[in-house]
């Protein structure tokens, strides 16, 4: 038994087995805890773009204190600048500020109030793990540039009689030896651009010469996201410390986009919970009748951004708020539901149509929550009699919701027959990735009401193994990843199952939840070496690299690859698809035309668009 105990008797537990590390070799061997996760750029959520944000938050918080109206960002070649126009960082302290943890000008006075960058670690973080750090700050006439390599001062140049206007310039480029591969999207940096100038009226951003500003705040958000037509002109109303904007589509589920001092909040907080609350009592109070919170709030599209006083967010990634107060000794909750119960109160006064348009939603959401409350009641008791033996969920140990530095790792992988599933379950990380099966091919559910994902037994084993049922606070997954094989079978699936997410839960896809497995097509190699290809294109390169007598293999489906093979699909060389919505993206119009009846427009566009795949015999590749 002790054997079994201790494995290795010889490895003791000394002095010598703790170590202290310095606050650089802290954040370069556990970069996670301070910018979320590293990734190689093709996520939103990646962490160069933290990184970039890092910078971003000190310019914009030099913008809410009264200096500078102007952040310049440039992204080349894999370097970021980033230029403002404030106050400049005190160049006595330049080194300092950039370099030395718990270090800066926000830990109380007057220099800072109401910002993001609180902490003193951010732009320490992006010094350390940057393979080229420049930092330079120019005050009346004087300036100071100094630079870092992977945290480590490299030069300190001072200068005086400098025509530069007063201003931060924060230079770097991301270390390869920490992130590996990357390469930035600009959609993604352009997207975080935009959320600054919509809550930084008068600040302009201008990225790689391109001008970015706003002048109707979080209403020119809304307008921005709208993926179809609202029921009724969005609701904009501002105030000291909060701005919100409101409206409703013709869909399901809720659909947020919450703000702190000009920061993206993702997975909400204290402040969104409060606005979801103080919409549903005022307009309870407005209309006199005792509606169903969930029947006011269904469908419904709105903003909020506040500013408070000493933010705290549940991690350094701030992506969800944790503060209770706005300020000392105001609660958020009182402060929003009074701000709310006011202000909309008096638009719906206002605004009678408005006000009998969202009644008429309301009374149709309440209509139709009615019409399928017994079916729902009969499957809500099955998904609880099988939550505890899902037979068709394989579940991961860290959810979501768990407060654990792996919990947005989180993943759900939606697969097709048990081949696949067996392959996925094998090769999976049991921490983190958990597997859904499906038993062929789902219901395509475009046009049915909420009452089939009640009564379609598939469906709602994933609406509980999700556990989406009531809104997205308790989403148990980070990542929704639909997992098929690269065939037609394979796609139709995939849109399946994409039909069900945008016609019921539109917002895992709005916020960034749902993705796409990429599998290769061709597994390439010979005696010295096995490349995986996900296209043509690299299988001909492939192919040319391991020499023409290179054996080629083509995956037909995901249960023709080897548990241990898997393991590389979706481990971290993972690829992943990203489902997105734009405005640019009629959800309804795209559905009818790809899932509704097969019109003959519809099939003119496959004819017009059809393409014959052709096996090429090794003697006609050409290899260049």
């Amino acid at each position: 038994m002790a054997d079994l105990l201790n494995t290795n008797p010889n490895d003791t537990y000394g002095d010598d087995a703790i170590v202290t590390l310095s606050p650089r070799e802290h954040i370069r061997l556990r970069p996670g805890m301070y910018i979320g996760k590293l990734g190689d750029g093709s996520q939103a959520d990646d962490g160069i773009y933290v990184l970039i944000k890092e910078v971003v938050d000190n310019s914009v918080d030099e913008f809410i204190m009264g200096a500078g109206h102007r952040v310049e960002i440039t992204v080349e070649q894999n370097v970021v600048t980033v230029r403002d126009y404030g106050r400049g960082i005190p160049l006595k302290s330049l080194a300092a500020a950039v370099s030395e943890m718990n270090t800066g000008g926000k830990y109380g006075g007057s220099a800072f109030k109401k910002t993001v960058g609180l902490n003193g670690v951010g732009v320490k973080a992006v010094n350390m793990l940057s393979s080229e750090f420049t930092a330079r700050s120019v005050r009346d006439g004087e300036a100071r540039t100094v630079t870092f390599a992977k945290g480590l001062e490299q030069s300190d140049r001072w200068e005086s009689g400098v025509a530069e206007k007063n201003g931060t310039l924060i230079s770097f480029r991301v270390d390869e030896e920490v992130f590996g591969q990357y390469a930035y999207n600009l959609e993604y940096v352009e997207q975080m651009v935009k959320n600054y100038t919509y809550l930084n009226l008068g600040l302009t951003f201008c990225l790689n010469g391109r001008n970015y500003v706003s002048k109707n705040g979080l209403l020119d958000l809304l307008g921005e996201n709208l993926t179809e037509e609202p029921l009724y002109a969005p609701i904009h109303l501002s105030g000291d410390d909060i701005e919100v904007a409101i409206t409703h589509g013709s869909g399901y589920g809720e659909s947020y986009y919450s703000f702190v001092n000009g920061q993206y909040t993702s997975q909400g907080g204290t402040h969104q919970a409060a606005f979801r609350e103080a919409i549903a009592k005022t307009v309870k109070e407005f209309f006199h009748k005792d509606y169903d919170p969930s029947d006011i709030r269904t469908s419904v599209i709105a903003a909020i951004s506040v500013k408070v006083t000493d933010p705290v967010f549940e991690s350094q990634t701030k992506i969800k708020l944790g503060s209770k107060e706005i300020e000392p000794g105001v609660s958020m909750r009182n402060f929003v539901l009074d701000f709310i119960g006011k202000h909309l109160d008096d638009y719906l006064h206002k605004h009678p149509e408005t006000a009998q348009t969202l009644q008429k939603k309301i009374v149709e959401n309440e209509k139709e929550r009615k019409a399928i409350s017994g079916i729902q009641k009969k499957a809500r008791e099955t998904a609880k009699k099988v939550s505890l033996n899902n037979r068709k969920l394989r579940d991961c140990k860290i959810h979501f919701t768990d407060r654990s530095e792996l919990a947005e790792q989180s993943m759900i992988f939606i697969t097709e027959g048990n081949s696949a599933s067996g392959s996925i379950t094998t090769s999976r990380d049991v921490r983190t990735q958990a597997v859904f099966s499906l038993r062929g091919k789902p219901l395509n559910c475009f046009g049915l009401t909420k009452k089939v994902v009640y009564e379609n037994e598939e469906f709602n084993l994933l609406q509980a193994a999700l556990n989406i049922e009531e809104d997205m606070d308790n989403l148990r997954y980070n990542k929704v990843v639909i997992a098929t094989d690269a065939d037609v079978d394979g796609m139709h699936i995939r849109l399946l199952m994409m039909t069900f997410f945008l016609q019921f839960f539109p917002e895992v896809i709005r916020q960034g939840h749902l993705f796409v497995l990429q599998t290769p097509l061709f597994r390439v190699r010979n005696k010295k070496e096995t490349l995986y290809c996900y296209s043509e294109e690299e299988r001909l390169k492939a192919v040319a690299r391991c020499g023409a007598s290179a054996e080629i293999t083509r995956f037909k489906g995901l249960g023709e690859i080897s548990p241990d093979e898997f393991k590389e699909f979706i481990g971290e060389n993972m690829r992943l698809d990203r489902v997105r919505l734009t405005k640019d993206d009629p959800i309804h119009d795209l559905l009818e035309f790809y899932m509704g009846k097969n019109t003959f427009e519809r099939q003119g566009f496959i004819i017009d668009n059809l393409r014959i795949e052709e096996d090429l015999v090794e003697q006609d590749l050409k290899i260049s």
